[in-house]
Parts: structure tokens; C-alpha cells; sequence
């Protein structure tokens, strides 16, 4: 599984992967968690704003750092 933090890396960003590596890890989920920061990918994505994360190729979330309980539901 592949997700991707997309951003400029600030600290919301930060925290967002922080959140995922920790679900992930507790729901015994392997994934490789990328930090994006090229603009071109961004905007391929169409995010207007960030932090957002996608997972395998899909926009699951942006605009804001996900609760854990959030990013628990994108794996059920």
C-alpha cells in the first residue's frame, strides 16, 4: 500500500504522517507513507488545500490533520 502526504511539509503535514505511520502500525497495515511536495503532483491531484493524503493513487482526504478514528476508516 502506498500513501502519499501531500504538502509543503509543514507542521500539519508532519503531524498528519506522524498519525498514519502510528494507525497503520496498530492496525498491523503494511504501507510505504511518502511525504509529496511537488506542486505538479499536487495539482494533478486537484487539492486546493493541504495537508491532504492519498491512498494507492486516490485522494482520501484534505485540508486539515485527520483524527486517528479518520484515518482508522480509510482502512476498514
Amino acid at each position: 500500500m502506498k500513501i502519499e502526504i501531500l504538502g509543503s511539509g509543514c507542521r500539519n503535514c508532519v503531524r498528519t504522517a506522524e498519525r498514519i505511520e502510528q494507525v497503520t502500525k496498530e492496525l498491523g497495515i503494511e504501507a510505504d507513507v511518502e511525504k509529496v511536495t511537488d506542486p505538479e503532483v499536487m495539482l494533478a491531484y486537484r487539492i486546493m488545500r493541504t495537508p491532504a493524503v492519498a491512498i494507492d493513487g486516490k485522494l482520501v482526504h484534505s485540508a486539515g490533520v485527520p483524527d486517528h478514528e479518520m484515518i482508522r476508516g480509510w482502512f476498514r
